[in-house]
């Protein structure tokens, strides 16, 4: 038997996202987010809900782009910091030691030493309620060709992104491979 939880911001797993924006100096900044991803295939699209009161919020809707960094396993320190000051009173690449890249498409950096990028501009804007989801047409994804493939694409045994258990507030690597999509259920 099933036991209520009642209505509450979970769903198992979240992906951890570094959202990278440049505020109104021309300073990078990113911020860790759990709320987000893909939400249109055509055009390809991701979606992620920041609070107002974070400073990336501000960057985004004056600079209309942001990227999605999507950090491996040996970052998660890296990350975690990144949710837990502000870009405000931080230079959070300086004192993490990354490197921020300007990016040629889209007016937002991203970082260099995750393997993987999405390059977004900004659709729309939605208010939800606590949080504003913010809609970014992928304009480009960047990888790191170590972290590709036979087929070309990333790998996600090699990129080691990071997941986030909202509930527990914990954070959790990728686990076993479990079977080809569109694929496994065909043997039923």
């Amino acid at each position: 038997m099933k036991k209520s939880l009642g209505a509450k911001a979970m769903l198992y797993p979240t992906p951890v996202l570094v959202v990278g924006t440049y505020d109104s100096g021309g300073k990078p900044n990113v911020m860790t987010a759990a709320w987000g991803g893909l939400c249109c295939s055509s055009p390809p699209c991701v979606a992620v809900s920041i609070r107002k009161a974070t400073y990336s919020y501000g960057n985004i809707v004056e600079r209309k782009a942001f990227t999605i960094n999507i950090p491996s396993e040996t970052y998660v320190k890296k990350v975690d910091y990144f949710g837990i000051v502000s870009g405000r009173n931080e230079d959070k690449f300086s004192t993490a030691t990354l490197t921020a890249v300007k990016s040629d498409l889209v007016n937002a950096p991203y970082v260099k030493e995750f393997p993987f990028v999405l390059e977004c501009k900004l659709l729309y804007t939605n208010e939800i309620g606590l949080h504003t989801q913010f809609i970014g047409e992928i304009v480009d994804i960047k990888a790191d060709e170590s972290v590709l493939g036979d087929n070309g694409l990333p790998d996600i045994e090699k990129v080691k992104p990071i997941l986030f258990v909202p509930g527990s507030q914990i954070y959790y690597g990728v686990g076993q491979y479990l079977g080809k999509a569109f694929s496994i259920g065909k043997k039923m």
